[in-house]
């Protein structure tokens, strides 16, 4: 049995329900497909959203940033909205009303809390590495004690919240398909280019099979 976040008044879809998606199974798939989110929270009685990186490990979303940053320091303890969005095409319809995107998006709610234990901190800082380029951490340089001070690193439960999707062409009203006037959809995908290696990189040092075979997408 596929399992599903409650709905709640913050998670609910107010109109087109037919797009929305309660089971983790969804949610899971888009959160492991686009590592940039948006971070929603208030500081001094004002919103804020922060651009960042996100992984999953299980119930879990991680995201990180500097130990400097006042934008992480607001986001202890607080509660939080984190948004996932892609988008898969453009939609044009037969009226200005009916012109779309198709996406997949997730929206997130929960209290933020930080991550202090310095084994734990290091073991995810390296799953999210690893996420995205998979066996990549165990090569690298073993992180400094200033590496580690110099990060935050922040989690939320997934316990409340939705997906949301579209697919398909346009939906006109019905009189409007008489109309002599295009419509359909435009794709929209992400191209991952050829890796550009730095020139400073030591003779002999041979590019990596997660380079060489990277397709996060």
């Amino acid at each position: 049995m596929t399992e599903t976040l409650p709905v709640t008044e913050r998670s609910r879809l107010r109109r087109l329900h037919e797009r929305g998606h309660f089971d983790r199974e969804t949610i899971n798939a888009i959160l492991d497909v686009q590592p940039m989110c948006h971070v929603g929270y208030v500081m001094d009685g004002k919103p804020y959203v922060t651009p960042t990186l996100q992984w999953r490990e299980g119930n879990h979303v991680y995201w990180h940033g500097s130990s400097a940053s006042r934008a992480l320091r607001a986001q202890k303890e607080a509660e939080v909205c984190l948004t996932v969005s892609i988008i898969d095409g453009f939609v044009l319809a037969r009226s200005g009303m009916h012109h779309s995107l198709n996406t997949r998006s997730v929206m997130l709610f929960g209290r933020a809390f930080k991550v202090e234990d310095p084994a734990e901190k290091l073991a995810k800082l390296g799953n999210f590495v690893n996420h995205l380029y998979p066996g990549r951490y165990e090569t690298l340089r073993p992180d400094h004690a200033q590496d580690l001070k110099a990060t935050t690193l922040m989690g939320m439960e997934i316990s409340e919240g939705a997906a949301k999707v579209r697919t398909g062409g346009p939906k006109d009203d019905e009189e409007d398909y008489a109309l002599p006037i295009w419509a359909g959809e435009i794709p929209v995908r992400m191209v991952v280019g050829e890796p550009i290696p730095d020139p400073r990189n030591l003779d002999g040092v041979e590019m990596p099979d997660h380079v060489r075979d990277f397709n996060y997408l």
